[in-house]
C-alpha cells in the first residue's frame, strides 16, 4: 500500500472532523458533503463531487445512476452517510464502488455521530 494514501485518508479525516466540530449531527448529508467539498478546497485537496460511477455488464458502460459522493486526487473514494448507524450493507456498497471504479481505498463517514472518529470507516480493496 502507497503510504501517499495515509497521508491522504488523514487529510480527508482531518477535513471531516473540522465540519463535524463547527455543525455536529443531525443535519442532511447533502449539507456535510457541500461543508466537506469546501472544507477540502480551503486545505488544497482536488476532488471530484458527486462523480459518476457507470455500471460495466458483458462489456457495455451503462448509466444507472450511479454517484460516488467525494473522490479524492482520483485516488481515495469517500462515502458519506448522516443515518442512526453504519450496517455492513453500506460498507458492502463502498467495497463495491471501490471495485467497479477500480479504486483502492475508500471511506465511509456518517456524521450522524456525538464523536467523528466513531462514525468513520476505511476500507481497503
Amino acid at each position: 500500500m502507497n503510504p501517499h494514501f495515509n497521508e491522504l485518508t488523514h487529510e480527508v479525516i482531518g477535513a471531516a472532523i473540522e465540519v463535524h466540530r463547527h455543525l455536529g449531527p443531525g443535519l442532511l448529508e447533502s449539507s456535510y458533503r457541500e461543508c466537506l467539498c469546501h472544507e477540502l478546497l480551503l486545505r488544497g485537496i482536488d476532488f471530484q463531487k458527486e462523480f459518476k460511477l457507470p455500471l460495466e455488464y458483458k462489456g457495455i458502460k451503462l448509466d444507472c445512476g450511479y454517484r460516488v459522493d467525494i473522490l479524492v486526487r482520483n485516488l481515495v473514494l469517500v462515502e458519506l452517510k448522516a443515518i442512526h448507524a453504519l450496517a455492513p450493507v453500506h460498507e458492502a456498497q463502498l467495497l463495491t464502488y471501490l471495485r467497479l471504479g477500480g479504486w483502492k481505498v475508500g471511506l465511509l463517514i456518517n456524521f450522524n455521530v456525538a464523536v467523528l472518529k466513531d462514525g468513520i470507516r476505511r476500507r481497503v480493496l
